[in-house]
């Protein structure tokens, strides 16, 4: 077993403007680090698994089906598998760095 190198992941995804990376897959989870630089919108799509996210830095909103959630360090927040859900209000010094983890049902990778 090797531990997470979160910070390294979180580093580097912001050196290449943002973006999410898994960190370590098995058969029931999948955790990644999501990072997103402002001003470049968030625009997943409604996952089929449901997802936590971790707030590691920052702060911004949460949206998830049209009910608004503020978060910052040390929060985090569930979304429901097929919600709509995305992240605003984040930017500057106090753009939000997630660690995310979502239970697996399938074998996949996500980008």
């Amino acid at each position: 077993m090797d531990a997470l190198n979160i910070e390294a992941t979180r580093k580097r995804l912001e050196g290449d403007g943002g973006g999410y990376e898994v960190v370590h897959t098995s058969a029931g989870l999948e955790i990644g680090v999501y990072v997103l630089v402002a001003p470049e919108p968030d625009r997943q799509q409604p996952h089929v698994d449901d997802e936590v996210y971790v707030v590691l830095d920052g702060r911004g909103v949460l949206e998830v089906e049209g009910e608004s959630v503020e978060v910052s360090q040390g929060k985090a927040a569930f979304v429901p598998a097929g919600a709509d859900h995305r992240f605003t209000g984040y930017g500057g010094a106090q753009r939000p760095r997630r660690l995310l983890a979502a239970p697996r049902r399938r074998v996949t990778t996500t980008s």
